[in-house]
């Protein structure tokens, strides 16, 4: 029985937790750390702690935020946001955090993942790749929380930020953000087959059904979610929540 990761993603802005659509419209959820204290209970493989405003606000990061979200987390937890030198990386995994998320950084200093992968080991630097397609169908990697487009696609971007020394991919496709309507599968795909590193899947899934898909179509290692993990029901009532035990048992027992 294969076992996949099932990565709750939580969107900080201000000391709030959000949740958008498009990466646009945030809307409130609540108290990030009344959120994590629930998914503890829950048993979550890991989770992800993304502020979306600190380099959109050409800020650092919020340490004393993460210091009290980190305090309260008994899993696996890795930080992106507003982390653009190796001092604020320092301070992260100083707080207690395992893994580093870096994005619009990496645009301009490919340098700042391998300083973080040479002392913090490869596992622990995460480069967080945000996508959005076209009219005709070509995709653009953007950063700066999706307001700036780059020269590159997200497959060639994939394969720089491995050679830099990321041990992990996050890739999100901005257009599903918050739509539940499924993951990009054929972009994960290319991902996959051209990287030789876990890929975490983000953007558009609304239940098990879209996290099968993903590990079997796109190959992905581990599968992440905002929507379906703080919304329940047709009207999404805001509810934290995470699959069952049995419901992550019989995901297993199909791959």
């Amino acid at each position: 029985m294969r076992r996949v990761r099932i990565i709750p993603v939580l969107l900080i802005k201000g000391n709030g937790l959000y949740k958008t659509i498009g990466f646009k419209k945030p809307n409130y959820i609540g108290d990030p750390i009344n959120a994590v204290k629930i998914f503890n209970d829950k048993g979550v493989d890991e989770i992800v702690i993304l502020d979306i405003d600190a380099t959109i606000e050409k800020r650092g990061p919020n340490f004393v935020l993460i210091e009290d979200i980190a305090s309260e987390c008994f899993m696996p937890m890795a930080y992106g946001g507003g982390i653009s030198n190796m001092d604020q990386a320092r301070a992260v995994f100083n707080l207690g955090v395992e893994k580093v998320v870096i994005n619009s950084a990496f645009e301009n200093s490919a340098e700042l993942v391998a300083q973080i992968a040479e002392e913090y080991g490869s596992q622990s630097a995460v480069v967080s790749i945000d996508y959005k397609k076209s009219l005709l169908g070509s995709a653009s990697v953007f950063t700066v929380g999706a307001t700036h487009k780059t020269n590159s696609n997200p497959v060639d971007y994939a394969l720089q930020a491995v050679k830099a020394g990321a041990g992990e991919l996050f890739i999100t496709s901005i257009d599903k953000d918050g739509t539940r309507l499924g993951y990009d599968l054929p972009m994960l795909a290319k991902i996959t087959t051209a990287v030789n590193v876990p890929v975490i899947a983000c953007g558009g899934a609304d239940g098990m059904e879209d996290f099968y898909d993903a590990i079997t179509k796109s190959g992905v290692s581990a599968v992440a979610a905002g929507s379906m993990f703080v919304y329940k029901g047709d009207i999404d009532s805001i509810l934290i929540n995470y699959p069952s035990q049995e419901e992550i048992n019989k995901l297993y027992a199909r791959l």
